[in-house]
């Protein structure tokens, strides 16, 4: 192989990299913490309507869009796992966002087991660097 075809071939693969490289994510203190404060692991809920309250230490809540350092917004994980820690968290019914930077929502879910988790994104939705997400947690709703 000559040096040109070379060059060439190494030139691409550093355009590719390039091209391909993920945006920077906003960084967070590492001793911020995410947390459900109710309903409570292993809570039995009656009816399937219920409040999620939701709980942030060593940061602040601002609503989405609003982009000042260490502040974001939650997102209810609902019988889910964690999406890509790198990517824009995805919206549909198993990822509510609260864009409105609120604490608290209600929330409907049919009978029976359910896990829920939070992550907190900034403000283009992705999740922070670390990530901030709570514990999961199962609810049973009868």
């Amino acid at each position: 192989m000559s040096r040109r075809h070379l060059l060439c071939g190494l030139l691409a693969v550093f355009a590719a990299a390039w091209t391909t490289q993920a945006t920077p994510l906003t960084p967070a203190p590492k001793s911020a913490e995410e947390y459900i404060i109710w309903p409570g692991d292993g809570a039995v809920i009656d009816g399937g309507k219920l409040w999620v309250r939701m709980g942030l230490k060593g940061m602040g809540v601002c609503p989405k869009g609003v982009d000042r350092p260490n502040c974001g917004h939650h997102h209810l994980l609902i019988d889910t796992d964690l999406p890509p820690l790198d990517k824009e968290i995805p919206n549909d019914r198993n990822h509510v966002h609260f864009g409105a930077g609120e604490t608290d929502a209600r929330v409907e879910l049919p009978p029976g087991k359910h896990t829920l988790q939070l992550l907190l994104g900034d403000s283009k939705h992705v999740p922070f660097d670390p990530p901030i997400y709570s514990k999961k947690i199962t609810i049973t709703v009868r």
